[in-house]
């Protein structure tokens, strides 16, 4: 089975306990995995452990009504399951992953735009950077062991690096070491044919 951040995240809650789709969407936003993995679409979940199941690494428990509720089907992790979860993690942590995030495509494509727009959009990518930063800080349970928030330290370094670049580049832009016009683009598209 090809790898994905969902799948492995819905392994890691099976390892904790069996439980029902529902139940796995809930715990990934009350614990702000939802940052790390799309859950936005309830129905993400169900095709993500449907596959899991097709591929034996996850298998249906008991399925349980209450009241005025759907039938709700518990899921569990297998032998399989546990072995690949592994796996995954071995061959995630020491290489990274070919990602392609939208941002650096962005940014390979400001000659569009001009320099003070350009500006102003990097200035509200900034201040979206901070509230996130600050919302990672906000978000942890006194007292939790470290363990439990790397992948938030993690986040919040990452983010407090690309706002660091960020507030370079803007300054740049503010005193014009940083700029560009239309016959700046052609003289370089000239002198640096593709």
């Amino acid at each position: 089975m090809k790898r994905s951040p969902l799948a492995m995240l819905l392994l890691a809650l099976l390892v904790e306990a069996p439980m029902h789709p529902y139940r796995m969407q809930q715990v990934i936003k009350e614990r702000g995995q939802d940052q790390l993995v799309n859950v936005a679409q309830r129905n993400s979940v169900y095709q993500a452990l449907d596959r899991l199941v097709r591929e034996g690494l996850a298998r249906a428990g008991e399925t349980t009504r209450e009241a005025g509720r759907p039938e709700r089907t518990v899921y569990e992790i297998t032998d399989e399951g546990e072995a690949t979860l592994r796996r995954w993690l071995l061959e995630m942590l020491p290489a990274p992953a070919r990602e392609f995030p939208e941002f650096p495509v962005a940014l390979a494509f400001l000659a569009l735009i001009s320099p003070a727009q350009t500006r102003e959009l990097l200035n509200q990518r900034a201040e979206t950077l901070t509230e996130r930063i600050a919302a990672l800080a906000a978000q942890a349970p006194p007292g939790l062991p470290r363990l439990f928030l790397l992948e938030d330290e993690y986040r919040a370094a990452v983010l407090r690096a690309e706002l660091s670049w960020l507030r370079g580049v803007v300054a740049d832009l503010d005193n014009g070491t940083l700029t560009w016009d239309w016959a700046m683009i052609q003289t370089t598209m000239a002198q640096f044919p593709a």
